[in-house]
């Protein structure tokens, strides 16, 4: 309740600080915007030229496969990247200023998820034009962006705040979110790899956003209703970590301007 009440208090700050880190991100660019749609088509190209043989033939409409994790873990890279960082950057404000500090990671956060809502543009044309087609279940999409949205958010608030004590929590952070990449089945089908010792695969399922990917192929790709428990297990990873980063910024919070 009291960061609802802070954030309707401060919602004038909230939404130009939002709006200054989606204008900000591209800001001296001559395409702007245009970049959201561009990196991670620029990433798609990249991974379709480098995987051509191993994938490829296990999945069906590969390149649209390989779009559809892509996006997402796009959204989730670079809001971890820019929101681990954000009490640093933001040090003299933070040092002059009072005002409820959860507003810089939730707005990195929030600019993320406008992106990714823009980028997923890409998803519904490759969908389109890649032969998939389209039906009433990429409707559920938003939800899901949501889950994915307060996952991330409850990783920024928490990592963001131990990254103002202990300054290697960055790199620290890069190199796991570099290792859970190949972790998630974005450029390759999980399925086609039922060799993998049962203990590996009981690991890999505890990464949400292994179901995620899968959720988000199922509404755009395969037009199917998501696995229940799939969502169930996405659903209380978010409300753990949204909940778990809350309290550990909250914790934090009091020494930042001494710190920073």
């Amino acid at each position: 309740m009291k960061l609802i009440k802070n954030l309707y208090q401060y919602r004038e700050l909230l939404k130009s600080n939002i709006k200054k880190e989606i204008r900000g991100k591209y800001k001296g660019s001559i395409l702007g915007v245009l970049w959201s749609f561009l990196n991670p088509l620029l990433m798609v190209m990249v991974y379709f030229l480098v995987f051509p043989f191993l994938f490829r033939n296990t999945v069906d409409n590969y390149l649209v496969y390989l779009v559809i994790g892509v996006i997402p873990w796009n959204f989730f890279t670079t809001t971890m990247n820019q929101g681990i960082m954000t009490i640093r950057v933001n040090e003299g404000i933070i040092k002059k200023v009072y005002f409820p500090r959860e507003i810089l990671p939730i707005s990195v956060a929030t600019s993320g998820l406008v992106n990714f809502f823009i980028s997923s543009i890409i998803m519904v044309l490759f969908c389109l034009f890649g032969g998939v087609g389209l039906s009433w279940h990429i409707l559920l999409f938003p939800i899901f962006a949501l889950v994915q949205y307060f996952i991330t958010l409850g990783l920024v608030l928490g990592l963001s705040a131990i990254n103002v004590y202990i300054k290697d929590t960055e790199y620290i952070v890069q190199f796991f979110v570099n290792m859970l990449f190949y972790g998630t089945p974005i450029l390759y089908d999980i399925s086609t790899f039922d060799t993998f010792p049962a203990m590996l695969m009981n690991i890999i399922n505890l990464n949400p956003f292994k179901h995620l990917m899968v959720i988000y192929r199922d509404l755009f790709m395969y037009h199917n209703l998501p696995d229940l428990g799939a969502v169930l297990y996405v659903f209380i990873i978010a409300i753990i970590c949204f909940l778990c980063g809350l309290a550990i910024f909250r914790k934090l919070e009091k020494g930042f301007a001494e710190e920073v």
